[in-house]
């Protein structure tokens, strides 16, 4: 009997363990694309501007939660601070 509700919820278990990792890889990639962005901006000279400021809290942000498997909004901050280094170096 024991074994009939312990196979559910180790299977739940399971998979709300595998749901954590839906959007590693684009976190990942999406933080590294980003400070190289960041990294051509400030070579440009467009590190002064208030939209590579917000880009670089927003990266900040987005390792912070990659570090704690917050993926998905690690995700939207990378995304976020791609838009702001876009916009810093179109010189707004």
């Amino acid at each position: 009997m024991k074994a009939w509700i312990c196979v559910p919820l180790m299977a739940l278990a399971l998979a709300g363990c595998a749901g954590k990792t839906a959007y590693r890889d684009s976190c990942g990639s999406g933080i590294d694309a980003a400070w190289h962005e960041l990294d051509l901006a400030k070579a440009e000279g467009f590190a002064g501007t208030v939209s590579y400021s917000k880009a670089l809290s927003l990266l900040t942000g987005a390792k912070t939660q990659q570090q704690f498997e917050a993926f998905e909004g690690c995700t939207k901050k990378a995304e976020k601070a791609r838009f702001y280094i876009r916009e810093s170096r179109a010189g707004r």
